[in-house]
């Protein structure tokens, strides 16, 4: 069985080989620019009693682009992506929502992964192996997202297989997020010293400041995105959102939204006026410029499940224009839904989205093949969070009261060379009230199970977590705690096959996972802070005939870190840009004195 086994990776290693490969080059570097504008000249009410200075901010561009550059690729094809780090710090890009098919090698958290140090280059290689959809990358580290260093996957249909609706005219990527005038590493001390981030500066729709809809909130002068149409056509626009915390309510003035996909699964069509999007999701929608060509439209995203007044004097704000539009956007915005915090509202749009069984996807046969209604349960995780509790004096976010710490040395590199020490796999499947802890520990499960996820949030703002390696179907949501008896009203039909899922305020959500993927894989709270501060977990799916059987081999080009570091072998630099040159040379002088501080505290203890 095992030579079986050993000959199928065999085969998926050289259908690898042949496939179409789409190749690319990203230099990661800060970029100066300045989103807000000059605070000088902004009306406190926009930025904040914050805004004091000129706001110069250092965005995180890959390229020189923000947000970076589309990644347009075709189911099946082969993806190498050479990522020169021009940073000051380390980095890893991740691929949300793509599965990395027995290849968590290429995962880019730091459970897989040994960062790729500054002034370094490593290279991504990794197929599309039956996904399509709308995805989005960014950098997984420290809060390097708040920055920036996000951009757009599209994974398109193969030509055998047809889409579930008319070639649309035009593709639009939108990018809504909450920014702040912080940078990361402003913001990570933060959040080190304890203290909550507040409210943000500002909703940018594609890095750009919002339309100055508002004279009082928003000032002159602000670049804002235009989305150009035509009249008559149809655009499918692709939606995520990429912020650090806030869910967003997405919006068009006057035009219909037809939802048909969510992250990779064809969605049953139906029309929204606004949809609520929580951090990390992404969604598209079709939408036919079919109203009034003399006039721009209003494109919105407002904050959602938010308390404090001051959220409503952030919005994103981009402009919808035909082409022979005559006027500017008119009018007060389009409207929200009724409450900031009408809770049932946005937990009945989200189960009304429903999978498309007839339709293919990645594969001709239909979405709802796969019976996962039928299909036995063999684990279940009840994972559970809180409101934030003190670990060793510090303020932490847990799971199942444990806070997650990430070890110097990556999971999938500890098993490979047999490392003990590095990891346990103690972490609880269900709630107690053990006294919390920090702790480097993960989640176990079979290969080939099929495991059941019940996420129950225990505090009064919104989840969204993530699971990287698959998408689960979320077959059910509710108020309250979960009990066993509520499996008799789940969705075991048409339920929504992602990856990422909301978890209301004082709720519970529940998912299903066949356990087909071998590897370690993230599972994570999507909101940065809370991830930052230890809402994570991974769930190792071990193979019993061993590793390296069933999975892709280690790659060439591994780095090595932590207790492996001694293995890491000299780059030679792809790039001899002085950029990276520079970025080396900045770390090591981070580095240094971090250590003489460390020296001198110890000396003078």
């Amino acid at each position: 069985m095992a030579v079986l086994m050993a000959a199928a990776v065999v085969v998926l290693a050289a259908a690898m080989e042949s496939a179409a490969a789409a190749e690319v080059r990203w230099e990661v570097s800060y970029l100066t620019l300045e989103p807000l504008g000059p605070a000088q000249k902004a009306h406190a009410k926009f930025c904040g009693l914050r805004c004091k200075s000129l706001i110069l901010f250092q965005v995180i561009a890959i390229n020189n682009q923000f947000p970076g550059p589309l990644l347009n690729v075709t189911t099946n094809e082969n993806v190498r992506v050479n990522v020169q780090n021009n940073l000051d710090e380390p980095l890893l890009i991740t691929w949300d929502g793509i599965q990395m098919r027995m290849n968590s090698w290429q995962d880019g958290v730091p459970g897989t992964n040994c960062p790729i140090p500054p002034g370094w280059n490593w290279t991504y290689q990794f197929q599309l192996k039956d996904q399509i959809g709308s995805f989005f990358y960014f950098p997984s580290l420290g809060l390097q997202r708040a920055a920036g260093g996000y951009g757009p996957i599209t994974v398109n249909n193969r030509a055998i297989v047809p889409v579930p609706f008319d070639c649309p005219d035009g593709d639009i990527t939108l990018f809504i997020g909450d920014w702040y005038t912080k940078s990361h590493i402003e913001l990570r001390n933060m959040l080190n010293d304890g203290k909550d981030i507040g409210v943000p500066d500002a909703v940018l729709i594609n890095g750009r400041a919002p339309y100055r809809y508002n004279t009082t909130l928003v000032p002159d002068g602000l670049q804002y995105e235009i989305v150009g149409v035509e009249p008559g056509k149809t655009y499918r626009f692709r939606v995520h959102n990429v912020g650090i915390s806030t869910s967003l309510n997405f919006r068009i003035q006057n035009h219909n939204m037809r939802l048909v996909e969510a992250e990779g699964t064809y969605t049953n069509q139906q029309n929204f006026t606004n949809l609520d999007i929580h951090v990390g999701q992404s969604y598209s929608f079709l939408v036919t410029m079919d109203q009034n060509a003399s006039t721009d439209y209003y494109i919105v995203a407002s904050p959602r499940f938010v308390s404090n007044p001051q959220w409503s004097e952030v919005t994103g704000v981009a402009i919808l224009q035909y082409s022979n539009s005559k006027g500017g956007a008119s009018g007060p915005l389009p409207d929200a839904p009724n409450d900031y915090y009408d809770k049932y509202y946005s937990m009945n749009q989200a189960k009304s989205i429903r999978m498309n069984t007839s339709a293919g996807a990645a594969r001709p046969n239909p979405q709802g093949s796969f019976h996962y209604g039928s299909i036995n349960i063999t684990h279940t995780f009840v994972l559970k969070n809180e409101v934030d509790l003190r670990v060793n004096g510090k303020r932490r976010k847990t799971i199942n009261r444990i806070s997650y710490s990430p070890p110097e040395t990556p999971l999938r590199l500890a098993d490979l060379h047999n490392l003990t020490g590095v990891y346990t796999t103690d972490f609880p499947t269900m709630p107690s009230n053990a006294p919390a802890r920090i702790a480097s520990s993960v989640l176990s499960a079979s290969y080939k199970g099929f495991l059941e996820i019940i996420f129950q949030n225990n505090e009064t703002d919104i989840q969204t977590y993530h699971l990287d390696g698959y998408s689960f179907f979320v077959v059910g949501m509710d108020y309250g705690e979960w009990t066993p008896d509520r499996r008799n009203e789940y969705n075991k039909w048409d339920a929504i096959s992602r990856s990422t899922t909301q978890v209301f305020p004082g709720g519970w959500t529940a998912v299903l996972v066949s356990l087909d993927n071998v590897g370690i894989w993230n599972l994570r709270a999507e909101k940065l802070d809370n991830w930052y501060r230890g809402q994570e977990v991974y769930v190792k799916v071990a193979d019993p005939l061993g590793y390296n059987i069933t999975e892709m081999v280690m790659p060439d080009n591994a780095l090595y870190c932590g207790l492996l570091k001694e293995r890491q072998k000299p780059q030679v630099h792809q790039s001899n840009s002085k950029s990276s040159a520079q970025a080396a040379a900045r770390w090591s002088a981070r580095v240094l004195a971090s250590s003489m501080l460390i020296i001198a505290a110890v000396f003078f203890s």
